[in-house]
């Protein structure tokens, strides 16, 4: 007998349900972007689907002036553009309302996602979400996003609970109720979907409506999973890339979402009423390796605008 097996499994080949379960549930999907990874990307057009959301991070240091030159090359490509507004790199209101003015202005914004972001000291004023959302800001906007945290947030809920976490989602949810506009938890990514599936109905059971866009880390080395895993605070579902790691057959391969999409897709069309709204890309292994796999799995949900 061998001792390792470095034969690749063969998975079983997609039923007709399995493809039209994944198709349904990547319709309209979003994706992150940043100022220096969209350079890279000649033309958005030919690797996206029409009508795309592309979130652009904006990671303390970077200038408003790259964030918005980013948004008004994706608004001028047809795509809808959701920057982040993290408040704690944010200095004070008038500095909000000059991104926001400029962001509308330059790049017809209409959508943000507002977030207490991963400094540990706030630069100015704010320190949460739920501030932004009260300044008034975001009147006008048509949709706003807030964050969601499926495993917990231990920056949040140091003790490793998650109260104030679920506390804020109420918050959030019940904010909803008073804005014109559209709303939606954005989550960070997870690996497991038993979790995943049970913290959303959990969402339900509390009276937070917000329709979840789960967050699924894009293809990539299993190292860089991990790594972006570690730093991101992924909790319990880290087990998965760790078992993973140790499986000598499946170390040197990259990681797909197939596995974990396909388990969500397969519980939402049996479930039609589970409260996963969208799915929403981190592209860890790059937007063109992510947008690859989305069009590869996606049928028609993922087919490019100038395919």
């Amino acid at each position: 007998m061998a001792l390792f097996n470095f034969r690749r499994d063969t998975a079983a080949p997609a039923t007709t349900n399995d493809t039209a379960a994944m198709e349904a549930f990547l319709k309209g999907f979003s994706i992150e972007v940043m100022p220096r990874t969209a350079e890279k990307v000649e033309s958005f057009r030919d690797i996206l689907p029409v009508g795309t959301r592309v979130y652009i991070a904006h990671i303390d240091g970077t200038p408003i002036e790259d964030m918005v030159a980013t948004a008004k090359r994706l608004n001028a490509e047809g795509f809808p553009v959701m920057p982040h507004f993290p408040a704690r790199i944010i200095k004070d209101k008038a500095t909000l309302q000059d991104w926001v003015a400029r962001y509308k202005g330059e790049a017809d914004v209409k959508q943000g996602l507002i977030l207490a972001g991963g400094v540990p000291q706030p630069v100015g004023d704010f320190h949460t979400s739920m501030q932004l959302l009260e300044s008034g800001a975001f009147d006008g906007f048509e949709r706003l996003h807030v964050a969601g945290h499926p495993e917990g947030n231990k920056d949040i809920d140091p003790d490793g609970s998650d109260r104030m976490v679920m506390e804020a989602a109420r918050w959030k949810s019940a904010f909803a109720e008073r804005t014109d506009a559209k709303m939606a938890m954005a989550t960070q990514f997870c690996f497991e979907a038993d979790p995943v599936i049970a913290w959303v109905d959990r969402l339900r059971a509390e009276g937070i409506n917000l329709p979840v866009h789960i967050g699924v880390a894009g293809p990539a080395k299993l190292q860089t999973l991990i790594k972006f895993a570690i730093a991101c605070g992924v909790g319990p579902s880290l087990r998965v890339l760790q078992k993973r790691a140790m499986d000598v057959t499946k170390l040197l391969l990259p990681y797909e979402p197939t596995e974990f999409v396909g388990a969500l897709a397969a519980h939402k069309a049996k479930n039609p009423d589970f409260g996963i709204e969208a799915v929403h890309f981190f592209p860890l292994g790059g937007i063109k390796t992510n947008a690859t796999w989305t069009t590869e799995n996606g049928g028609a949900s993922g087919r490019p605008a100038n395919a």
